[in-house]
């Protein structure tokens, strides 16, 4: 199979009239073995049924496929989505396993189960036909990575594997560990899901057009098995409270969501949890313990109160 080039990017940008836009986060990888390096990353198991979210004009489409992986990738862009099927086709042969499906990323709540086609899919599929990827592998629009990465992490329970490129930035902020300048919400909700590392590195020049920074690649080894949505809200609330406020501390900033500053302080002092510290100081566990302590007070953890809504800098890039 051969991977697409930084000629081959071109050549299918202009069939179509396409412009990379900003707005729309669109940075191809023109360089076939910064794609194979990127599969590598992932570690996937044999046959690993992956979901690709923004797959663009290809390349990391025919990255997987080489490999050996079944590829269902959701495409927003409806050119883009028009032109993939015959790419794969011409790349990776008509009987590749591969599913393409037009849509919107933030709004999936389910996928067509992988078909040996590369004919997109655009209708909702029969729920006795879901399905349930192993490992979430994708070069991640740059301005909805984070709500993109999480919304996937939530719906679909069966992933194991996740290997995504982002913003340098924001990669570093996922994987950043307590006590960290770059340690916030995104950190601490990803982190929830299981283990999450700086995988590395990409430099600018391997995209077309070049962004003007670097970006990363995040491994998350997924390892949450309790999935309860109701915990699940409770935990996400009070940690956008945590950090809405960051140079406050923790009695201050969880006023709102306690109800008080003296109930704030007791559901931290209960929590074993200093009520002089600040947000970025606590570990998952940390939060967790605080959001049981208050479940289990009948204090405002019960997702009722609404939180105040987190900086923009920190969820997303």
């Amino acid at each position: 199979m051969t991977l697409l080039t930084a000629r081959d990017i071109r050549e299918l940008a202009a069939d179509i009239g396409l412009r990379p836009t900003k707005q729309k986060g669109q940075n191809f990888v023109i360089d076939p073995n910064t794609v194979r390096s990127i599969v590598t990353a992932a570690g996937l198991d044999e046959n690993s049924n992956v979901v690709e979210i923004g797959p663009g004009l290809g390349s990391l489409t025919l990255g997987l496929l080489e490999a050996g992986h079944r590829v269902t990738a959701v495409e927003i862009d409806e050119l883009l989505a028009q032109k993939l099927p015959s790419t794969v086709d011409r790349f990776a042969g008509s009987d590749a396993p591969f599913q393409l499906v037009n849509a919107d990323a933030l709004r999936v709540t389910t996928l067509p189960t992988p078909q040996h086609t590369t004919k997109a899919a655009t209708d909702t599929p029969d729920a006795d036909a879901e399905n349930q990827p192993d490992a979430l592998v994708a070069n991640l629009p740059y301005n909805v990575a984070v709500p993109v990465l999480l919304h996937f992490l939530e719906t679909f329970p069966s992933l194991t594997t996740v290997l995504v490129m982002v913003q340098l930035e924001v990669a570093e902020r996922l994987a950043a560990a307590p006590g960290s300048r770059t340690y916030g919400v995104p950190s601490v909700k990803a982190q929830w899901y299981g283990d999450v590392q700086l995988a590395g590195k990409i430099g600018k020049n391997v995209f077309w057009p070049a962004p003007n920074i670097d970006s990363g690649l995040v491994r998350i080894d997924v390892t949450r098995t309790d999935r309860d949505p109701a915990v699940r809200s409770r935990l996400f609330t009070l940690i956008d409270a945590a950090f809405a406020q960051r140079r406050k501390t923790l009695r201050a900033a969880l006023s709102g969501w306690a109800g008080s500053p003296q109930q704030s302080e007791d559901l931290l002092t209960a929590a074993g949890i200093d009520p002089k510290t600040r947000g970025e100081a606590l570990t998952v566990a940390d939060f967790q313990r605080l959001a049981a302590v208050a479940v289990d007070d009948g204090g405002a953890s019960n997702g009722d109160a609404a939180a105040p809504a987190p900086p923009a800098e920190d969820p997303s890039p």
